[in-house]
């Protein structure tokens, strides 16, 4: 691609982050916030989720139209009879952004997120809502979005909506991260364009790191995860957070550590995990591999087939925690 091809492709990218983000957020301060949600309901990030994928598939589709997206959703379950009220929504609020889309525009542009990948030419990665527990929490969660081309991932924006602008939790919330191949990982807010360089925590021994985690026990194992940290000799306690914003807080170094542990045997991680995080995290200088120290392979479609787990650092001492996460696996 070339340099003013390369730029299009970021500003739109970050523009349909950007907007995603800011939808998502309306919508659970709409439907989340002071509701009393029945167990199990799970209707609002359900609204979210469809109507930012709808809006980053319209917005890229403008610029790049012979893109396709491997997206999480698709409008099958909207166009069923008995979910007509929820299609309503949806609808509702992608004209809110895109007054220009009817329903049928809406229904099409999430199915443009159908493409199955390949490991040849370019095409999007996206999850629109990372974290669905987080959401319904009112805490974290991300629109994470990647470019792959020829298999590498070569462009991601991390829209992290309730996450404060500075690492030490002040400031504004609402971040926007941005990580590009060969180039340099930045951060900026929601509301405010201005991007400044962020990089990894420097700490070079890993007793003095802090790693993050999963707050669902279901997403990682926490006990696996807290004997690694005492092979290694970590002593400070887990940063844990929702979603891909565990990689955006190792990007900008809040932690130097991210584990993400298998929790059951034959578990396959998806693409749209992970594609955003690799991205931001690799520009600012950190490493991802999985718990065999391998690269994630991006280039067989919608699954990482061939890897087991994730391990995400800083880049200081990656290799040390691969010994020790194979250690405790028994890999």
């Amino acid at each position: 691609m070339s340099p003013s091809e390369n730029a299009t492709l970021r500003t739109a990218a970050v523009d349909a982050v950007v907007a995603a983000s800011k939808v998502c957020r309306e919508v659970q301060a709409r439907l989340v916030a002071g509701a009393s949600l029945e167990k199990g309901d799970k209707s609002p990030v359900t609204v979210a989720d469809f109507a930012a994928q709808a809006i980053v598939s319209h917005l890229l589709e403008r610029v790049s139209p012979d893109i396709p997206m491997v997206g999480e959703e698709d409008s099958s379950d909207l166009r069923e009879e008995g979910n007509a009220a929820l299609k309503d929504q949806v609808v509702a609020s992608v004209q809110a952004v895109l007054p220009e889309l009817d329903e049928d525009g809406v229904l099409a542009a999430i199915d443009r997120g159908t493409y199955a990948g390949s490991a040849t030419g370019r095409h999007w990665v996206l999850d629109p809502i990372d974290g669905t527990k987080g959401f319904l929490r009112l805490d974290q969660y991300a629109v994470a979005l990647g470019l792959i081309v020829d298999g590498e991932v070569q462009l991601g924006v991390l829209g992290c909506p309730n996450l404060p602008l500075n690492g030490d939790g002040g400031g504004d919330k609402g971040c926007i991260f941005i990580g590009e191949a060969g180039g340099q990982a930045t951060q900026r807010g929601i509301e405010d364009a201005d991007e400044h360089v962020i990089s990894v925590d420097p700490v070079s021994v890993p007793a003095d790191a802090r790693f993050c985690e999963s707050v669902e026990k279901g997403h990682t194992s926490q006990s696996d995860s807290a004997k690694v940290a005492e092979r290694l000799g970590i002593t400070a306690p887990p940063y844990r957070i929702d979603s891909q914003c565990k990689y955006a807080a190792v990007a900008r170094g809040d932690a130097a550590v991210y584990l993400r542990l298998p929790t059951r045997p034959g578990y396959v991680e998806k693409v749209w995990d992970h594609a955003a995080g690799v991205a931001v995290i690799e520009a600012a200088g950190g490493k991802v591999t999985d718990c065999r120290g391998a690269p994630l392979d991006f280039s067989l479609g919608r699954l990482l087939e061939k890897n087991k787990g994730v391990i995400v650092t800083n880049g200081r001492f990656h290799d040390e925690v691969v010994v020790a996460v194979r250690a405790q696996l028994g890999l």
